[in-house]
């Protein structure tokens, strides 16, 4: 049917109402009339509407001009219990026009229009037009079990020339998606693809997977409720729901609770450019009018969703996790129990105590006497061997368990109370023997070492614990804040970009995304705590010795100092709480709150090996932490400055070989090396006697040795940071640290055997225990779920499905068994030195 202008001036005359079939068509002008009131067009311009009864699925090659406007009618009807896509699909066939044309979808809930060419721009504005246009109608519930609808296209332009196009309106007939069935479709910018997923009964959480054999172009998955209209193009896309950007895979968790409608829409956009997904940049246009042939962006996809875990899955999963560590208590607790019941059976049979056991002097040779040197502390903390034998046997005769008399418990209690300092006064006297002559002597003894009174060194060294406990809550206490407001805002705006999860294995509860890597964490924390009673049971029995004045803790063994042992604890627990909170929402601008403590970790176990035979002039915490803050703020300039910037690099290569080397001579020469104005004429000095005038060979070999392959180690690590550049700068400096503690515990172990000492039993169980849990959790590490160096779509390149109760995935796994490594690890540096319990200090050699 056909309206002409000039209708009103034949029907002036007429009286009633326009005739039933005329009222589209003036709906339709008086909305084009809005339309081009709107655009600030003249109403007159108008000639010509032609109205067409359209069917789908055929094909309308038509034409378009200013002077006429067309109008297709469609019907169809819709039920309650299905729900049927309706798909418009517009091809201009005619060269570039000099004015797109305009289609206005009216339907009865909303309105769709869109030009053709369309046009969307990319990054820096960058046009791009699109003359092949697809777009899926918004189909709004209806509440009658069966209705008729009625919707219009109408087409017009205000270009003068006639332009051709082709119109088909399709049904889209698997436009409800069926859960465990994989679906398969085409998009691209300009035709975008959304499909609708109802949630059926006993489903309260399912996982939709969106995959494609073609890494480009970029894409973006979003979930958008139930409402007209649908955000379906690349520049709207993110106003709305949950989205995030992928190449190859992609997969969000949907939970019922967000979707009051029990549904939702899987939109599906490709992206005009594929800088979000790490792909190149194109070139900038010359004009900024001028557009760009975007070539065939077409991508075949394929859709499922897929039922979530149930509640039983999370229970299970939570006892899992403590079973494990709990476990670890009980172990403990029955060894505890063990030793208890050996040592009642030694009180029960006394004739059966050997003199190792007992401690008696009567019974077992009287201690060596000193050396040339001095083997014995001077301060008055020890005893000659005859006062040590009297004070002996006077409290063995109730095998070490009376209790001590009122004026040594006020005495006691009076040292405990009293603030004594390490730098107050120093107790070696260098008029008698010079720190200088004992330091460099060619063999060292543990004794030469151990001078200094034992209440300023547990001062000195309970001084790690109290300054790792005060920076545990000055850092936690913003990270935490900060995660917070982090998932905060990925929930508020869905943007899943936010945070690099492995979105195939992310359990939600609550607030948080990914609940399973937080739990995983939990290890660190129980372990720690463990380490930390473990300690406190050995501090308390140490005490009791000494109290008892018993000869083997006052001059045998290594001397035992727990102050760095409870910061290690500290540490570990801490690593646990600060790496769930960077698994709240793992990026790279909090990358460093999973690092820190394992800088200090790390830190704190060479601190450690290195005091157990050099307790007098081991590193102050105050030093030691300032050197820890320090490698940490060089992680934080790494990762952010450190990526191919040359500069950085060298600077960075510069100063690490300079600390090795600074570092190498202050070990090799125990401290005594001063660094000041005079270290440049003392190093000419040193290299002329030494290397000119008479060509001799280390004093100290062994230490020599270690140093030797601790700077090869550490002078080649700076040579791969300087030529290869890693994008994980974190990752690089704790490799550092890991191969410096690596390098030293292998050679403590192995000068260990070299002296003549022996493992006992049970650290040599740990030492293989905790070696194999070592391989174990670094396979999983290098699994590589997720990557912040790369652009979030190719992170999700590398996600995979759980393999643990369908709720752990390889990097909870990896939290697992590093936790029982480090725990493993810090027995064995608590327990590799047992053996030496019952000899005499001036007898254990220093290395």
């Amino acid at each position: 049917m056909v309206l002409r202008s000039s209708w009103k001036s034949r029907h002036k005359n007429s009286c009633g109402p326009a005739p039933r079939w005329i009222r589209p068509g003036l709906a339709a002008l008086l909305w084009l009339c809005a339309i081009r009131l709107a655009c600030g067009i003249e109403v007159g311009e108008i000639k010509t509407i032609v109205q067409k009864d359209a069917e789908f699925d055929a094909n309308y090659n038509d034409m378009v001009t200013s002077e006429n406007q067309t109008i297709y009618a469609f019907n169809h009807t819709i039920s309650r219990n299905k729900t049927e896509g309706v798909r418009v699909s517009v091809d201009v066939l005619s060269n570039k026009s000099e004015s797109p044309i305009l289609f206005v979808v009216r339907q009865k809930q909303g309105v769709l229009s869109f030009q053709v060419p369309l046009i969307l721009r990319g990054l820096y504005q960058r046009k791009y037009p699109y003359y092949d246009v697809g777009r899926t109608l918004c189909q709004p519930p209806t509440r009658a079990a069966s209705e008729t609808q009625y919707f219009f296209v109408d087409v017009s332009t205000l270009s003068s020339q006639g332009t051709n196009y082709q119109l088909r309106v399709s049904r889209v007939e698997s436009f409800t998606l069926q859960t465990n069935k994989k679906f398969s479709f085409t998009a691209s910018p300009s035709q975008p693809q959304y499909f609708k997923y109802v949630f059926q009964d006993g489903v309260d959480t399912v996982i939709v997977k969106v995959n494609s054999d073609m890494t480009f172009p970029c894409s973006v998955m979003s979930i958008q409720d139930i409402q007209c209209p649908i955000y379906d193009l690349d520049n709207n896309v993110a106003f709305i729901g949950m989205y995030q950007t992928m190449t190859k895979k992609g997969a969000i968790t949907v939970q019922r609770k967000d979707f009051p409608s029990n549904s939702f829409y899987v939109v599906v956009v490709v992206k005009t450019e594929d800088e979000a997904c790490g792909g190149p940049l194109r070139f900038y246009p010359l004009r900024p009018d001028q557009l760009i042939d975007a070539g065939n962006r077409s991508k075949a996809l394929d859709v499922m969703v897929s039922p979530a875990i149930n509640l039983e899955a999370y229970v299970m999963g939570m006892l899992f996790c403590l079973g494990i560590f709990f476990s670890f208590y009980l172990l403990t607790l029955l060894c505890v129990c063990l030793e208890l019941n050996k040592r009642r059976n030694v009180f029960l049979n006394p004739a059966d105590m050997s003199p190792a056991e007992t401690g008696n002097p009567a019974t077992r040779k009287t201690p060596a006497s000193p050396n040339e040197y001095g083997s014995f502390a001077d301060n008055g903390s020890t005893m000659s061997s005859e006062a040590i034998t009297d004070s002996a046997t006077s409290t063995d005769n109730n095998y070490g368990y009376m209790e001590r008399s009122l004026e040594s418990v006020a005495r006691s209690r009076q040292e405990s109370l009293s603030s004594i300092e390490e730098d107050d006064y120093d107790t070696l006297d260098d008029i008698h023997s010079d720190k200088n002559i004992v330091r460099t002597k060619k063999f060292l003894y543990v004794a030469d070492l151990a001078r200094k009174d034992k209440r300023i060194l547990s001062k000195k060294y309970q001084i790690y614990f109290w300054n790792i406990a005060t920076i545990a809550v000055f850092y936690a206490l913003p990270v935490v804040q900060l995660v917070i407001t982090y998932q905060t805002v990925v929930n508020v705006t869905g943007n899943q970009d936010i945070c690099y999860y492995n979105f195939l294995c992310a359990h939600p509860l609550g607030a948080l995304s990914a609940f399973n890597n937080i739990l995983s964490n939990l290890g660190y924390v129980m372990l720690g705590l463990l380490f930390l009673l473990i300690v406190l049971k050995r501090d308390l029995a140490q005490n009791r010795a000494l109290e008892r004045h018993d000869v083997n803790a006052l001059e045998c063994g290594i001397p035992k100092h727990f102050g760095l042992f409870y910061a290690m604890g500290t540490a570990l627990m801490m690593e646990g709480l600060l790496s769930a909170c960077y698994h709240v929402c793992p990026n790279y601008t909090n990358f460093q709150f999973d690092t820190s403590f394992m800088y200090m970790i790390a830190g704190l176990c060479m601190l450690k090996l290195y005091q157990k035979r050099h307790p007098d002039i081991n590193a102050s915490a105050y030093t030691a932490y300032a050197c820890l803050a320090a490698v940490i703020f060089f992680s934080v300039l790494g990762v952010v400055f450190g990526r191919d910037n040359t500069a950085f690099w060298i600077v960075f290569s510069v100063i690490h070989i300079l600390a090795t080397l600074l570092l190498s001579t202050q070990l090799y020469y125990m401290g005594r090396w001063r660094l000041n104005a005079g270290i440049m004429r003392r190093i000419v000095y040193v290299i002329y006697t030494d290397c000119i005038r008479q060509c001799s060979g280390p004093m100290y070999i062994d230490r020599m040795v270690l140093l030797v392959m601790g700077n090869i180690v550490n002078w080649s690590l700076a040579a791969y940071g300087l030529i290869q550049r890693p994008n994980d700068f974190a990752s690089y400096l704790l490799a550092i640290a890991i191969c410096n503690l690596l390098l030293y515990f292998a050679f403590y172990i192995i000068m260990k055997l070299r002296s003549g000492e022996r493992i006992k039993c049970l650290a040599l169980v740990c030492i293989l225990f905790t070696a194999v849990v070592w391989g174990f959790a670094l396979y999983f590490f290098f699994q590589g779920l997720s990557t912040w160096q790369k652009t979030p779509a190719e992170s999700r390149e590398h996600n995979r499905d759980c393999i643990l109760l369908s709720f752990f995935d390889d990097h909870d796994i990896w939290h697992f068994l590093s936790s029982i490594a480090m725990f493993g690890s810090f027995l064995v540096l608590l327990t590799m030195d047992d053996d030496l319990d019952t000899v005499q200090r001036d007898k254990i050699y220093v290395f």
